[in-house]
């Protein structure tokens, strides 16, 4: 029995010292370091850096668990919308929750940017977010794009996600200098140009 509770406590502590290190970067990243050193990661958790690297082989383990965490975080903020409402509302609460996901992930997508070409994983993990993300908004404007001949519709899918994306976000806000109402508002006509026939 004691050993059982020595190896459970020991499997807990580890637990709690691997979560300890991922929020750490995320904690770094959201704070506006595009590429914190493992060093700095060590201290901001409490760590060595040797208890990193026990717990994470390479950082493309460690950036590949901080993908799968920050997904854990953002995913409530994506309640989904009915495509049986009227036009102007799912664009509203579209634009809404695109606003409130890309305010909450903007300094640790900046960093995506920076690491992904040298991650795969991560890599893979930011592709499969733009995927779903493409699927859900061609799934609440089902109604208008059904309606499309089949030619037109790919176009008009690539026209939204391209107009509700990230990238487009980032655009607005940081280099337009947009304030997220304006580009909430931007990105809203952009819907409704595509959708209103």
């Amino acid at each position: 029995m004691a050993v059982t509770a020595r190896i459970d406590g020991r499997l807990l502590r580890s637990a709690r010292t691997r979560t300890a290190v991922v929020d750490a970067l995320l904690d770094l990243l959201n704070e506006g370091e595009l590429q914190p050193t493992t060093a700095r990661i060590a201290a901001r958790a409490g760590v060595s850096l040797r208890v990193v690297f026990h717990h994470f082989n390479n950082l493309e383990a460690l950036y590949s668990e901080v993908a799968l965490r920050q997904g854990e975080r953002i995913r409530p903020l994506a309640q989904n919308i009915s495509p049986e409402l009227p036009l102007l509302e799912r664009i509203d609460l579209l634009t809404a929750q695109r606003s409130r996901i890309y305010e909450a992930i903007s300094p640790v997508r900046r960093a995506g940017l920076l690491m992904e070409p040298f991650h795969p994983s991560l890599g893979r993990e930011l592709a499969a977010v733009r995927n779903e993300m493409r699927e859900r908004a061609a799934s609440i404007f089902a109604p208008e794009l059904n309606r499309l001949a089949d030619a037109d519709r790919p176009e008009t899918v690539a026209a939204l996600h391209a107009i509700g994306s990230w990238s487009a976000w980032e655009q607005m806000r940081r280099h337009q200098g947009l304030s997220e109402a304006e580009a909430r508002a931007a990105m809203a006509r952009g819907f409704r140009a595509l959708l209103q026939r």
